[in-house]
């Protein structure tokens, strides 16, 4: 079936682009099969802006079988969630770990009562990103509103709980930790990267998009875990007096035309209804750190207790990633005192391309509420960590800026935050898709790590033209604050960057189990 993109846009943006076909694994070809971008379909972008409810402008067939099946999952995992709820822990932190389980599989807790926060993190894709056709294809994932799309991958939230708060380090003249591609959970405020994280979706437009906190804490209140949360929290957290159109306000998609919260609290109900979502929030980053979302079970961990041993492919792979490949630069795997996360929590620009299948380049005409996502359409550039830190996008902004690191700016252009590579190719099955990037350009971990390798020595090329991913790549989206040092001309060979690959492989959680240790 033909889909076309129906309007006139940038080359970078053509419908027919190339898209890496992996079977998941060291043995990923370097060829890419050619697809056209299952994004506006029939009528094009004018169908697009006119049935912004109907998922099938966007989503393909499969795409929607896929998302179909993760709903369900979602629901079957809450059901058992909620079933606990009879028999609830006495122990306090397993009280708050459950909670926060309830409230991340929630679908009620986003506008139109169909997106949990699991929805862009499960467990069996190490909780980032569940459906291989959205990461084959557009990157980015639908919001409750099913044709707003983010203009990010979702991130993992294995392990994004242990990130410190995010601070300048003056030695290394750099910011360090926070959640968030562009590190804009920052964590100053609830002193929990992870807690204010939890706070951005709810009321971000292309995610879950209340258009209120409030409407949240709201919805939570006629959910089966209030007597569990009033128990951890208090009596005091639901005594709200809600406004009489609170359901009709709770079920507009925001954001509200004037930016302003638009339900209708007294100071004492708004002050009331913060301090509950962020508690809402805290439940959520408690789970993250818990056991479930982040075990410690990889082969890697077991080679470190001295149980199993690494194979000599993935030997080699290790001793590349510390040397030659120079991967332990920025991904560490610990020192003293140190958990191996395989991040150091700062930003860096590794010069990635655009993702052209992107639906986030089409989106800068107001929906049927509105909305206009992108107003700069295919002109968009990501401006990385400098968004946050020049106050851009503040609807989904959890955390304000400390006006002390607006000198940063400049220097941050281009520049996301390192992600752990702990369950990087975590998946359900082998031929699953997963996207790598902040944009989810790069389909496979070898074509990432051949990036990595070749990013400076291959010539360039266009989106779609022969060879890219293999023999060229497109140029870099942001030049600015490029990282040269470490990145672009590592001289690895084939079977170094299959190594590599082994190696990362080995980070899985689930190679043991906790409950025998």
């Amino acid at each position: 079936m033909e889909f076309r993109l129906g309007m006139q846009i940038s080359r970078r943006l053509h419908s027919a682009v190339k898209l890496s076909m992996p079977p998941g694994g060291a043995g990923v070809k370097k060829s890419r099969m050619l697809l056209v971008v299952p994004v506006l379909v029939g009528a094009g972008a004018a169908a697009y802006a006119q049935r912004a409810g109907d998922a099938s402008t966007i989503l393909s067939p499969k795409a929607l079988q896929e998302i179909a099946q993760v709903e369900a999952e979602i629901d079957r995992i809450e059901a058992a969630t909620l079933a606990r709820l009879n028999a609830a822990p006495e122990n306090q932190p397993q009280q708050v770990e459950l909670l926060g389980k309830a409230m991340l599989y929630d679908k009620q807790l986003s506008v139109k009562r169909n997106e949990a926060c699991a929805f862009c993190h499960m467990p069996e894709t190490g909780f980032t990103g569940p459906v291989s056709s959205l990461n084959e294809t557009t990157g980015a994932y639908p919001g409750s509103v099913r044709t707003r799309f983010s203009n990010r991958k979702p991130q993992t939230h294995s392990y994004a709980a242990l990130s410190p708060v995010l601070h300048y380090n003056p030695g290394q003249g750099d910011l360090v930790g926070g959640n968030f591609w562009d590190m804009r959970a920052t964590g100053r405020r609830l002193g929990n990267p992870a807690a204010e994280q939890a706070e951005g979706p709810p009321t971000n437009p292309v995610e879950m998009g209340l258009p209120d906190a409030a409407c949240a804490v709201y919805r939570a209140s006629r959910r089966p875990y209030r007597g569990l949360f009033e128990l951890v929290w208090g009596a005091q957290s639901f005594v709200i007096k809600w406004p009489a159109e609170v359901e009709q306000v709770c079920d507009t998609p925001g954001p509200p035309p004037d930016g302003a919260p638009p339900l209708r609290l007294d100071p004492i109900d708004r002050g009331r209804a913060n301090a509950t979502f962020d508690q809402m929030a805290q439940s959520i980053a408690n789970y993250e750190v818990s056991a479930e979302v982040t075990p410690f079970t990889s082969k890697y961990d077991a080679v470190q207790a001295g149980t199993a041993k690494l194979t000599t492919e993935e030997q080699l792979g290790y001793d590349l990633f510390h040397g030659k490949a120079k991967c332990n630069a920025c991904h560490r795997d610990g020192g003293p005192g140190e958990d191996p996360l395989f991040t150091d929590f700062t930003a860096s620009n590794i010069g990635t391309p655009a993702n052209p299948r992107l639906p986030f380049y089409v989106e800068q005409r107001a929906d049927v509420h509105g909305y206009v996502a992108n107003p700069v359409g295919s002109a968009y550039v990501d401006p990385g960590v400098a968004g946050f830190l020049a106050d851009r996008d503040l609807l989904s902004h959890p955390s304000q800026v400390d006006a002390r690191w607006r000198g940063l700016e400049a220097g941050n252009i281009g520049r996301f935050q390192v992600p752990t590579l702990r369950n990087v190719d975590k998946r359900p099955y082998p031929e699953f898709v997963k996207a790598y990037g902040h944009n989810g350009y790069f389909r496979s971990l070898k074509e990432i790590v051949h990036f990595y390798n070749t990013r400076d020595v291959l010539p360039r090329c266009h989106a779609g033209d022969p060879g890219e991913g293999s023999t060229c790549w497109p140029a870099p989206e942001s030049t600015a604050n490029m990282n040269t040092s470490r990145v672009g001309r590592l001289g690895l060979s084939d079977t170094e960057e299959d190594a590599i690959v082994s190696f990362m492989q080995t980070l899985s959680d689930g190679y043991f189990s906790r409950d025998t240790r």
